[in-house]
């Protein structure tokens, strides 16, 4: 029976309480990603970050993994123009006519098989906790698998058979999805944070500290994509001026004030986790 406290409860903080969730996507999608993403975790405020456990650096990702709060970013999509990746398993209504997975969200709705769907991300997790990663939560990559019912059936039995939290929007309605997703999350007895701003322009600095200024009581989850400044990032084309600058939120005072004055208290996914596998 699903627990009817409020997550903060369920945490150990009281109802009203402002817990926040800074987490970093795209880790192990190119070097400067992994690098930036590190150091956000480490020198930074992120809290959290998740794996693209098929994209190309992210055998390094892990091999430079030292018990951070790591979730997989389960990946369907392969969005960059010129640089491609593609299923671990046996995929073919996965792949794109251009080599790797579709670039489009819509491409891969078009024809992607459930069956697949749920063989390949099943396949990523276990992946990844085969490279040792203690795994916290999952959260899709580009939401392919959110709002799409058939796709969100898949993301709610992987979280329920590894016992992981997962990442669900709050700025999507029941209705606009044409399904009530976080409602059946909730009848599973599975966990997310309460509010996330599904908005994924590249470039965060004004979306966070908006966010900070207007927290709800409740767990928050803030999320960016760091990077360092290399040629290789700059490749991929003008997205990367923001996700170098995420790396310089993460890193800033101005952010560490922000979180100071909104009386915010960090947390991670792994909290989550263990909250979810206690009840």
């Amino acid at each position: 029976m699903p627990d009817s406290r409020t997550l903060a409860s369920r945490l150990g903080h009281s109802d009203d309480a402002r817990l926040v969730i800074i987490s970093c996507d795209d880790l192990g999608s190119c070097h400067a990603a992994t690098e930036g993403v590190y150091q956000a975790l480490r020198d930074g405020v992120a809290t959290c970050a998740s794996i693209m456990v098929p994209a190309p650096w992210a055998r390094y990702a892990a091999q430079q993994y030292n018990g951070d709060d790591i979730g997989v970013h389960l990946t369907l999509n392969a969005e960059h123009p010129l640089y491609r990746w593609g299923p671990l398993t046996h995929a073919p209504s996965l792949l794109s006519g251009e080599g790797g997975f579709p670039r489009s969200v819509d491409d891969l709705w078009e024809h992607a098989d459930s069956t697949e769907v749920l063989r390949e991300c099943r396949a990523q997790i276990e992946r990844a906790l085969a490279w040792g990663i203690d795994v916290t939560h999952l959260a899709p990559h580009l939401t392919s698998i959110t709002v799409r019912p058939e796709f969100f059936d898949v993301y709610l039995e992987l979280a329920v058979e590894f016992k992981l939290p997962i990442r669900l929007p709050s700025t999507i309605s029941a209705s606009s999805a044409g399904f009530p997703f976080r409602q059946l999350a909730t009848d599973e007895g599975v966990v997310f944070p309460d509010h996330f701003d599904h908005d994924w322009r590249t470039g965060s600095r004004e979306r966070v500290l908006s966010a900070l200024a207007s927290l709800e009581p409740g767990v928050t989850e803030i999320h960016v994509q760091p990077s360092i400044d290399t040629p290789e990032v700059r490749a991929l084309g003008d997205v990367a001026v923001g996700w170098i600058d995420d790396l310089a939120l993460a890193l800033s005072d101005e952010l560490r004030s922000a979180i100071a004055s909104s009386g915010a208290v960090l947390i991670g996914y792994r909290e989550l986790r263990d909250a979810m596998r206690a009840n």
